[in-house]
């Protein structure tokens, strides 16, 4: 190559001079020839010469100059191609392109031509690069723009600034990452928004509010039917944060309203028993009532909703004071039947007296009264369930009681083992009588023990129709005891009549005299007229008082009602036996004495 360039500058060289020997020469010869047929003078001729000679020298100087200019503009040129393609290099963060000569010889010409092809191909790629920078940083302004709340936002790549000096793969990546994470945050606020814009359409359809005005005074872009981008902004997001919140204590506001007015509705239907056809109409307010979570039912919690109930509760309210008294009595009489079932004590008459005139002139509140009468009748309810187990026993043990009665009653007939109609289901029932008096005994037992128990957990005294339970069978107790020993008497008594009878047998046979046998035998005539029906009043009152002795507990129960009812004491009666007891003995005594021997 260099020696294909040497031989080419020889050859330029080589013309150059042949070209100025033969034309210039030969002009040369034409001028002295001239100048020989026109007698010009040597001064001249040597003038003329020199001008020539000085106007070759300026125009070889001229081109000389010229291709020193040409020279330094490639000069310059290359340095600049040089320079360029290194700040290419630089900003594009490559060390080299592939195909570049690492030193590079030649003319300047040749160097030229040899960078070109690697400056224009790094100008392509610091282009697609800028427009890779423009497009993300562009996406970047744009989000931000939004994110700042800025609507109109010019979307023109020249707004787009970007930095030629740092146009690296690392600098592009960075703004990569900085525009996801921008895509990010724009999602999230767009979520957060749409989670806001439902919770308002969920609280307006719950509340019968319009939606749609609610979001478009937050921000018109908010409105779907705008057809502009969402305002994502800070601002926005609170005012949708603020909105909510005042449409949540709006709801829970009429929530609290409706359930009062819910309490207040189921407040009066149970004072005054309202039916539930009238009821139907109001149970989706009282049904708030049951709702622990969230109220979601749209059309729930409207104004008209809210007035109706208000409107109903007034009312019901103007119909409570006429229907309280009748309701007063009602709960009353509940309660005197379910004190009457279980044998409680009731309030008095004239306590229930009372509470009627104080309903008459205003002067108690109605449901504080009827709450009082609910409670009353819950307590008696209580305590009637806990007397229900005594209570079927002392059931059974009145029902014993009667058949004790009806056996004592069924021995003292003296024809009950006489063939007649019937006779047979007395002896019957008889038998069955004695069983269950038999069984007397241990229910008593058993009727005291749960007593005493149930008056130590309560801690007060069983009352059985205003009676001690327990001074009620210890007193049928003590009669039965009486009851035993009387009939223990009453054998003993047959025992001695029958010895009586003997031994006046025995004095008949042994004196066989007339005037004494008509004398003993009036005697003993006089004493049987005598005795007899003397002892058969007594073997009757015993037997009188055998018959009568689970009456006379009765009667003593019964005295001890009135002595409380009365005087408000423990007050118990038994008929005293003892008389009774003496004057059978002294009779006795009397009646054997003239006739021992």
């Amino acid at each position: 190559m260099e020696h294909q360039i040497s031989s080419l500058q020889t050859t330029i060289r080589m013309r150059s001079t042949a070209l100025l020997e033969t034309s210039c020469g030969y002009l040369l010869q034409e001028l002295q020839m001239i100048w020989d047929e026109v007698g010009e003078d040597q001064f001249e001729r040597e003038k003329v010469l020199l001008d020539l000679e000085q106007e070759c020298l300026e125009v070889y100087r001229r081109k000389v100059d010229t291709a020193n200019i040409s020279r330094a503009h490639l000069h310059q040129e290359l340095a600049e191609a040089e320079a360029e393609f290194t700040h290419l290099l630089l900003s594009l963060g490559e060390r080299s392109l592939p195909g570049r000569p690492e030193k590079m010889t030649g003319t300047l010409k040749e160097q030229l031509d040899s960078i070109t092809p690697a400056l224009r191909e790094m100008r392509l790629r610091k282009e697609e690069r800028m427009n890779q920078f423009q497009a993300v940083q562009g996406q970047i302004q744009k989000i931000s723009a939004e994110i700042a709340g800025q609507s109109e936002y010019d979307n023109s790549s020249s707004t787009v600034i970007v930095n030629e000096n740092d146009l690296s793969l690392k600098k592009l990546e960075e703004y990569q990452i900085e525009l996801q994470r921008l895509r990010n945050e724009k999602n999230e606020r767009l979520q957060r928004v749409e989670k806001y814009i439902g919770k308002i359409h969920n609280l307006t359809a719950i509340l019968g509010m319009d939606s749609s005005m609610i979001i478009t005074k937050v921000h018109p872009s908010l409105n779907e039917l705008s057809g502009m981008s969402k305002n994502i902004s800070d601002s926005i997001l609170a005012k949708l944060k603020s909105t909510v919140e005042s449409l949540e204590e709006e709801k829970q506001k009429r929530l609290e309203k409706l359930r009062q007015l819910g309490r207040a509705l189921k407040n009066l239907w149970n004072l005054m028993d309202t039916p539930s056809r009238e009821r139907h109409s109001f149970y989706h307010v009282t049904d708030l009532l049951l709702v622990s979570s969230e109220v979601s039912d749209p059309g729930s919690l409207t104004p008209s909703i809210i007035q109706q109930a208000e409107a109903e509760v007034k009312r019901l309210d103007q119909l409570k004071s006429s229907k309280m008294k009748e309701l007063f009595h009602k709960k009353q009489n509940e309660l005197e039947e379910i004190c009457n079932k279980s044998h409680m004590e009731i309030p008095s008459q004239s306590e229930m007296d009372n509470i009627t005139n104080l309903i008459k002139t205003g002067e108690i509140d109605h449901a504080d009264l009827l709450m009082s009468m609910d409670e009353q009748i819950s307590r008696a309810k209580e305590e009637a369930s806990s007397r229900k187990a005594i209570m079927e026993k002392v059931e059974k043990w009145m029902l014993a009681r009667d058949e004790e009665r009806w056996l004592e009653e069924y021995n003292r007939d003296e024809n009950r083992y006489s063939v007649s109609r019937g006779a047979h289901k007395n002896l019957r029932r008889a038998e069955r009588a004695r069983i269950t008096v038999n069984k007397i005994p241990a229910l008593v037992d058993l009727l005291t023990v749960k007593t005493k128990s149930w008056e130590e957990e309560r801690k007060k005294v069983f009352l059985y129709d205003e009676v001690p339970l327990l001074a009620m069978l210890e007193e049928y107790n003590m009669f039965r005891l009486e009851k035993e020993e009387e009939k223990q008497r009453q054998r003993e008594n047959k025992k001695v009549q029958s010895q009586v009878v003997v031994e006046q047998e025995n004095l008949f046979v042994s004196r066989p005299g007339t005037s004494s046998r008509r004398l003993s035998n009036g005697s003993l005539n006089g004493g049987f007229t005598n005795a007899v029906p003397l002892n058969r009043r007594v073997s009757l009152g015993i037997q009188h008082l055998g018959s009568n002795s689970i009456n006379s507990a009765t009667q003593g129960i019964s005295f001890i009602k009135e002595g409380r009812k009365v005087q408000g004491e423990k007050m118990f009666a038994r008929p005293s036996l003892a008389h009774l007891r003496d004057e059978t003995a002294s009779v006795v005594s009397t009646f054997s004495g003239p006739l021992s021997p």
